[in-house]
């Protein structure tokens, strides 16, 4: 910790005991105590009054403004902002509902404490609420994500470019960033889940086509980009069979057997897993009385499809090309 200044005014004798102390503010907003020092140093925002010797104590009305930062922050507005925000309107300016969201089509280039890039400017504010732990202001952010440009703009342009920012500090920085990654991706799936439709019985005899049967491949543990396709399929009314991680080759079979997929779906991360073998067999697959027999179409997605050959089969490369292509299939124009 750094010494007290000598601008600051001196506690009566026993007022420490009246605040709390750093590490228990930095526990109660998410935040590391280096942070709040460096917001004290940087921009002022530090306990009004200070203690003898080298402790701080944080009253309620200090508490206050740092909570006012820490949403603004989260909102992706940067620090110096923030602090003079804070500093000229108190905490009465953030709203206590929702924090504050720039113009959807800002970008910025600033990267914080990630390496996000040019990207839109709500993924600062998810990425520092992220690094901070603050699962209710990711919750927040993603909900507003949401809310402002549809699910397939938001998993695009705000989850997508944030998960792979966490990754790549994770895979750069010796496994520090790993419970950021993990806090991010339960809030992204939570989101996910919660804006898909619950399934819906069909009435009045079989559908004209079959579900869409969507499955990782064996090995494979990267659920979220199907998690995103399955919830953007029931929002548009597609019925869909969603098997998640890791899905053994035979029982995938069997399961496209079973329920007569208009559409086979398989996410492969890695290179590793894409199997074109599997891919074929499946796409290989036959059910239904002599005459009328039916067969899926394959739909390889992810990045370890990249390179192989896959003649006969599709090949999205977004979430938005894979609703289109999945519509044409499941729902194809008349003659």
């Amino acid at each position: 910790m750094s010494e007290p200044s000598s601008e600051s005014p001196q506690a009566p004798d026993g007022a420490a005991s009246a605040g709390l102390t750093t590490g228990a503010v930095a526990r109660r907003l998410g935040v590391s105590p280096t942070t709040l020092r460096s917001w004290d140093r940087r921009y002022g925002l530090g306990p009004a009054v200070r203690g003898d010797g080298r402790h701080r104590r944080w009253t309620p009305a200090d508490v206050a403004l740092l909570e006012a930062m820490c949403k603004l922050t989260s909102a992706g507005v940067p620090p110096g902002e923030a602090a003079r925000t804070v500093r000229e309107g108190g905490a009465t300016t953030v709203p206590a509902e929702r924090p504050v969201r720039a113009e959807p089509s800002t970008r910025s280039r600033a990267a914080g404490t990630l390496p996000l890039g040019d990207v839109r400017q709500e993924c600062r504010g998810l990425a520092r609420a992220a690094v901070r732990l603050d699962a209710p202001a990711v919750e927040d952010q993603l909900a507003v994500a949401v809310e402002e440009h549809g699910l397939t703009v938001a998993w695009q342009e705000v989850m997508v470019p944030t998960l792979h920012a966490v990754g790549r500090k994770w895979a750069s920085s010796g496994d520090r960033y790993v419970e950021v990654e993990h806090l991010l991706s339960w809030h992204v799936s939570t989101t996910l889940r919660r804006h898909t439709p619950a399934p819906v019985r069909q009435d009045g005899g079989a559908p004209a086509a079959g579900p869409v049967l969507l499955a990782c491949v064996p090995g494979e543990q990267h659920t979220l980009p199907l998690e995103a396709l399955n919830a953007s399929l029931g929002q548009r009314g597609t019925p869909t069979r969603m098997f998640g991680a890791a899905v053994p080759a035979e029982s995938l079979t069997a399961a496209v057997h079973r329920i007569g997929p208009a559409a086979v779906v398989l996410w492969a991360q890695a290179r590793s897993s894409a199997s074109v073998p599997l891919a074929r067999h499946v796409a290989g697959a036959r059910w239904g009385v002599k005459g009328a027999r039916g067969q899926p179409v394959v739909v390889l997605a992810g990045p370890g499809w990249a390179g192989r050959s896959t003649r006969g089969m599709l090949r999205p490369t977004s979430l938005a090309e894979a609703l289109d292509a999945l519509s044409g299939v499941v729902n194809p124009e008349p003659p």
